[in-house]
């Protein structure tokens, strides 16, 4: 364990098990079950998206057609993005040269 103001000498004593069961048995502490997870949605996190690109949000915004308002909306949790958005933002975190590209062709001509 990490060295920090708490004392975890009781956390470390307790088995797997036992942790695990002390988790359980915390109403506001309960871990995720398997169908937990599959109900939840997973988001790209955009500033991290952003971030990895190198990307200030003007750029971002620009770059790949958000407003930036909207964009510092959805950065400072004032907004969320809706299910399209959350495509784009899975998109351009896969593979952000292919949407830069697709944004740039011009339809009905090959790029």
């Amino acid at each position: 364990m990490s060295k920090t103001k708490h004392d975890w000498s009781r956390l470390e004593a307790m088995s797997e098990e036992q942790r695990r069961e002390a988790a359980l048995s915390d109403p506001d502490a309960r871990p995720l079950s398997d169908a937990d997870m599959d109900r939840m949605r997973q988001t790209p996190r955009l500033k991290i998206i952003r971030r990895a690109l190198g990307l200030t949000q003007e750029e971002f915004a620009a770059r790949f057609q958000i407003p930036l308002g909207t964009l510092r909306d959805w950065e400072q949790g004032a907004a969320q993005p809706d299910q399209a958005a959350r495509a784009y933002l899975r998109a351009i975190a896969g593979d952000a040269e292919a949407v830069e590209k697709a944004l740039c062709a011009r339809p009905g001509f090959s790029a």
